[in-house]
């Protein structure tokens, strides 16, 4: 893994100010040096300039970027960032072909098939991946993403020049361009954060590529085009047949995304989606003799603290230890306290650029950075809930009736504490409605089906689209802030293509929630793991840690040059802090109560000071 960076202008002359421009870039790959600690590179032409920083997974010596070729004359030069899990095919096929490589480096695949067959050999990639390509010759940029969006790939227009990167602090690195927010930005943070638009930064002129969608910026223009996006089509296997294809993609899926150069680890929460992954990494490890490192995460004192409710009815701890015995995997045991979860609310801000799940974030970057300290490579469960159908709203008759986002239902508590003057400047309920339709409206239909199914599928597509990224997007910059690869087998573009059509009473047979996978995974691990109720990612209970966020927001109140000063409402904030929180409601997803309400109002404030953001 790695951070990418660069610009494109068709009409300038980069080389000219040499000195200028490269130091343009060496200032852009420096502010993401902790995406790819172990090498870096630019590369600059007249039209061009491309930066990069390594994480060494594959091809540890010989996997320099920005990399470069040429074909009968023509120059093309890659930045890379991902890992794909066919390398092996495609460079098989390639070299067949005739071209020869110098590498084993699935960089050097992606850019020769990309000499070899344009813009479609994306289609054929299978793996997680933002790249820039530079075509010297037709003076050409090209800017592609996985499909799903696991990568991130930033950019903005400013004068007739694209500035892209992987992460949105990068671009502020370009001469001239600030950061700023206006009125929707506004309603990305209070209505829809730590969610975001997909496409959109936030920030005023701020993109991402569209997860399946690359991007060609030359003389004739800016084009953006789509490669990849589901199709709503029949399911005509039977039950055991869709069991038995499911478990072929997850063993697959799995299985390719072991391929690294260095050890691999896994995160073990003893839950039904990690726990399928790490069996069968151990599985596949002990035919080399080897044994499987796994880590799970839990808080100082939260058997102390911990209060059972409808999202969260269990910890983790005995599950972690049933499994650990299970796999015979060399286990460690994280945890993480107040003065951790607290220094790391601000570093999360750092890592994302944006305000985003408090505590739930901080505390991940926190174990990220203790992993990291043994492994460069780690495979999750994430994504497993959106496919298969894991969460509440995917089963609740409210939620099929609902005419917003499932995991944030009700606006009154991301209002509590915000400025009438704020409130009366942008209709923060308009902004969810119309944001909340335009998705719906793309939701993929299939002819025929019940009003109810439709619903579901509506549903699975939010999921997709929203909650996952958002997931995805926490788990990227967490990882990649520490110099840690996190790889998520299941979102394999694969499996969401099949379960995306399977009906929903196959999906969830006899009523039992992500039956399908249970199924797929018989055998893998005991039983009373394997149909565990689920319970999300842990978080803290201890009331200690809402008390001191109490006290900083005050503090924040005292200070009038505060940045989030104008923003809320002094007497509102202090009503809310004398008010028991209700840790049974979230306000975003199944975590985000009152604790991380306060939280997510320290990260805006810390945002908007340590950015220097302009309201526009």
């Amino acid at each position: 893994m790695c951070g990418i960076a660069g610009f494109s202008n068709m009409k300038a002359d980069f080389t000219k100010d040499y000195n200028k421009w490269h130091k343009t870039l060496t200032g852009m790959k420096h502010s993401m040096k902790h995406r790819g600690p172990d090498d870096e590179g630019i590369v600059l032409y007249p039209q061009a300039g491309l930066a990069h920083t390594r994480l060494s997974i594959i091809d540890l010596t010989r996997g320099h970027q920005p990399m470069t070729k040429s074909k009968f004359g023509c120059t093309y030069s890659i930045v890379y960032n991902g890992e794909l899990y066919n390398t092996v095919q495609l460079r098989d096929n390639l070299v067949r072909m005739g071209y020869l490589f110098k590498t084993h480096s699935d960089t050097e695949v992606i850019l020769t098939g990309y000499m070899a067959f344009g813009e479609s050999f994306v289609k054929e990639l299978n793996g997680i991946f933002s790249f820039a390509i530079w075509d010297d010759n037709k003076h050409s940029l090209f800017l592609c993403r996985d499909r799903l969006g696991v990568k991130p790939l930033f950019y903005t227009v400013t004068e007739n020049t694209i500035v892209f990167s992987s992460e949105i602090k990068t671009l502020f690195k370009y001469p001239g361009f600030t950061p700023r927010i206006d009125s929707r930005g506004l309603c990305e943070i209070f209505a829809l954060g730590p969610a975001k638009t997909y496409g959109l930064g936030v920030f005023k002129d701020v993109y991402e590529v569209l997860p399946g969608h690359f991007i060609q910026f030359n003389k004739n223009g800016f084009h953006d085009e789509t490669y990849w996006e589901l199709v709503s089509a029949p399911h005509e296997d039977t039950y055991d047949e869709t069991v038995e294809r499911t478990s072929f993609l997850l063993y697959d899926s799995i299985k390719r995304q072991m391929v690294s150069d260095i050890p691999i680890c896994t995160f073990l929460s003893g839950g039904v989606d990690s726990s399928l992954i790490t069996a069968i990494c151990a599985e596949e490890l002990k035919k080399e003799g080897k044994r499987i490192e796994s880590y799970s995460f839990d808080f100082v004192d939260n058997a102390k603290h911990f209060k059972s409710n409808s999202f969260q009815p269990s910890m983790d701890r005995p599950y972690v230890d049933i499994m650990v015995e299970h796999v015979n995997s060399r286990h460690t045991y994280l945890e993480c306290n107040n003065d951790d979860m607290i220094e790391n609310l601000f570093h999360a801000v750092d890592a994302r650029d944006l305000p985003n799940m408090a505590d739930v974030e901080s505390s991940l970057l926190y174990f990220c950075k203790k992993v990291a300290k043994r492994n460069k490579v780690t495979l999750t469960g994430e994504c497993a809930d959106e496919i298969f159908g894991g969460y509440p709203w995917f089963h609740s008759q409210e939620a099929m009736e609902l005419n917003t986002f499932p995991w944030s239902k009700n606006l009154k508590p991301r209002k509590q504490l915000l400025s009438e003057d704020l409130l009366a400047t942008i209709d923060l309920d308009e902004y969810v409605r119309n944001t909340y339709k335009k998705s719906v409206a793309e939701t993929p239909h299939l002819d025929g089906e019940s009003k109810l199914e439709a619903r579901r599928r509506e549903i699975a597509y939010l999921n997709l689209k929203w909650f996952m990224m958002t997931l995805l997007d926490r788990m990227d910059r967490c990882s990649m802030y520490s110099g840690l690869e996190a790889r998520v087998p299941m979102a394999d573009h694969r499996i969401v293509e099949y379960i995306w059509n399977v009906p929903w009473e196959m999906k969830c047979p006899n009523g039992v929630v992500k039956g399908l996978l249970r199924d797929a995974g018989k055998g893998l691990i005991p039983d009373e793991i394997l149909y565990r109720k689920k319970s999300p990612y842990p978080k803290t209970y201890h009331p200690e840690y809402e008390k001191r966020l109490g006290n900083m927001l005050l503090e924040v109140l005292s200070d009038s040059n505060a940045p989030i000063r104008p923003l809320i409402d002094a007497k509102k904030v202090r009503s809310f802090l004398t008010t028991p929180s209700d840790y049974g409601k979230p306000w975003y997803g199944q975590l985000m109560a009152g604790p991380q309400m306060i939280a997510y109002m320290l990260q805006v404030n810390y945002w908007l000071g340590k950015y220097k953001i302009e309201l526009v």
